[in-house]
């Protein structure tokens, strides 16, 4: 009995391979051209998308921008000014003291408790 089951399995898993069908994966090389052109058109896709998000447009407007002329600006900006936008947008810390502001967070509670504790 398991030796018919083993073998309706066997058999199962053999049609179920040849039914399947075989993808093959293509590899080339590309230039950098069409490297730079990608890597390009994904920054520009991250700031479009920012510049899309409600939270973005209702600071925009609070500034007086119309998201629809920001939007245009970006569009008409180089690649390599998009480029540094989406990396400034990567790096930058979201709504946090940068490393100098702790620095003198830091500073300025140090100095207000040694001169409030000192004897």
């Amino acid at each position: 009995m398991t030796s018919k089951i083993k073998k309706m399995t066997c058999t199962a898993l053999v049609v179920s391979m040849m039914a399947l069908p075989f993808q093959s994966a293509n590899a080339g090389m590309i230039g950098a051209e069409q490297a730079t052109a990608q890597a390009a058109q994904l920054d520009r896709g991250a700031v479009l998308s920012a510049l899309s998000r409600a939270e973005t447009v209702a600071q925009l407007q609070q500034y007086g921008v119309d998201a629809q002329a920001a939007r245009e600006r970006v569009a008409a900006m180089t690649d390599q000014e998009v480029h540094a936008l989406a990396h400034d947008m990567q790096t930058a810390p979201a709504g946090a003291l940068s490393t100098w502001g702790w620095v003198a967070v830091i500073a300025i509670a140090a100095a207000i408790w040694y001169f409030a504790f000192r004897r």
